[in-house]
């Protein structure tokens, strides 16, 4: 994926961390079944139960003595889980609109504005997308080996720290909107700048350009709370503060540059999703091994145990991320639009709410962990689609398109050429 903005190190020290979590967060989306499982999984999916604990507070319990959920604590654990993966969609598509204003700001020496890395949207272009579910394979096989070779308390341990400072990033990036509200109008506010470069002179070049002021420090040292709370407890709230975050910043910081580049992404996830959940093993035994907050949970038994729960549904955040940047890319067509109306992201939220809730209604069904982009994507893509032929407006919305400031930027540096020569 290529970055925005400036072409400084602010801007190209950050992919690499959006990109590897992207991988995880999808990896996690299958090796978690892709499902929300019950109680009348299968053998398979019991194991994954059982390891999933490790993110509670009770794992020798909960192993020995499998809980039986309660209709009602059955409902409410999937009730929360839709509800949680609703909020970063929903709230991260609105921020994305705002992200992707942002992005023509005032030109600097590099032609755009000197922001954060944190606030500048990551392009998926087509190429990207078509070679992502290939990539994503290749990460998960690759983990699949390790696990098999060495001692998953290495690869847990660095992912543990990975995403402990990857978490407390992302929850400062969450929480900073709310902060900046909340935040007491008499109190001084200080502005800082990180600054790393290497070099000097005319070779002189930016490895981190990083400004904060005094409320993105109150964010830092709440959300360094978190990350410690989760990383000695790995407790399932703590888990699904840093979920939330992770799924949010997704949504509003990954753009389709176009609505065939979200198609070619989800088509290409869909068949991704389906092999490795029905057509190997690899997935259960990743899962099983792997340790991460990349994944939402609720507990079926919370009505019984309360927050000592242990008895986990469970919805990875790649199902939530990957519809979530297309619906985000569909409400910046609305926008486009400029009818006031936001026909089509409204009709994709609730495509991805049908499909969510299909998967949870074929998975009791079948008694089988179901693969949710099975039925995600044909909804979340299939909606819209429909909604834009009936009003005449599906060659218009194939034909939108966002271009990244890197090319806008080569586009307004070849216009100043031709002025010049002219």
């Amino acid at each position: 994926m290529r970055g925005l903005g400036s072409q400084d190190g602010a801007s190209r020290g950050r992919q690499p961390f959006i990109k590897t979590w992207l991988l995880l967060a999808n990896m996690a989306d299958v090796d978690q079944g892709s499902a929300l499982p019950s109680e009348t999984t299968s053998p398979a999916l019991d194991s994954l139960n059982n390891d999933t604990v490790s993110n509670g507070t009770d794992s020798i319990n909960a192993t020995v003595t499998k809980f039986v959920s309660t209709p009602e604590g059955t409902a409410l654990a999937y009730g929360s889980l839709v509800f949680m993966a609703l909020l970063p969609i929903f709230f991260g598509a609105l921020r994305s609109v705002s992200c992707s204003k942002s992005k023509v700001a005032a030109e600097n020496d590099y032609g755009f504005q000197s922001r954060n890395s944190s606030d500048m949207p990551e392009t998926i272009t087509s190429r990207d997308a078509a070679r992502f579910p290939i990539i994503a394979s290749c990460t998960l096989f690759g983990l699949y080996l390790f696990f098999k070779v060495f001692s998953q308390e290495y690869i847990n341990l660095l992912l543990s720290m990975y995403f402990f400072v990857l978490g407390i990033l992302a929850l400062s990036h969450t929480m900073s909107p709310l902060m900046n509200r909340i935040f007491p109008a008499n109190i001084h506010i200080k502005q800082y700048q990180l600054l790393f470069t290497q070099d000097s002179g005319e070779n002189k070049e930016e490895i981190v350009n990083y400004e904060f002021d005094t409320k993105d420090l109150v964010c830092l040292c709440i959300s360094t709370v978190v990350g410690v709370w989760y990383i000695l407890k790995k407790h399932w709230i703590a888990n699904n503060l840093f979920g939330l975050a992770f799924a949010l910043n997704g949504v509003e910081l990954l753009h389709l540059n176009n609505v065939s580049t979200g198609c070619i992404l989800l088509g290409g996830l869909f068949v991704y999703d389906v092999f490795w959940v029905f057509g190997t093993n690899v997935m259960v035994t990743v899962a099983k091994s792997f340790e991460a907050p990349i994944k939402l949970v609720f507990p079926q038994d919370l009505l019984e145990r309360g927050l000592g729960a242990s008895n986990f549904a469970m919805l990875g955040l790649g199902d939530i991320v990957i519809p979530g940047i297309f619906i985000a890319l569909l409400l910046r067509f609305d926008v486009s639009l400029k009818k006031n109306t936001r026909t089509y992201f409204y009709t994709s939220f609730l495509a991805y709410i049908f499909g969510l809730g299909l998967t949870i209604f074929v998975m009791h069904t079948f008694k089988h962990a179901q693969p949710a982009l099975l039925y995600l994507v044909p909804a979340c893509i299939g909606f819209p689609v429909f909604v834009a032929l009936i009003k005449g407006e599906l060659t218009e919305m194939f034909r939108y398109e966002e271009t990244s400031p890197e090319a806008e930027l080569a586009q307004k540096e070849e216009a100043e050429m031709e002025k010049k020569e002219n």
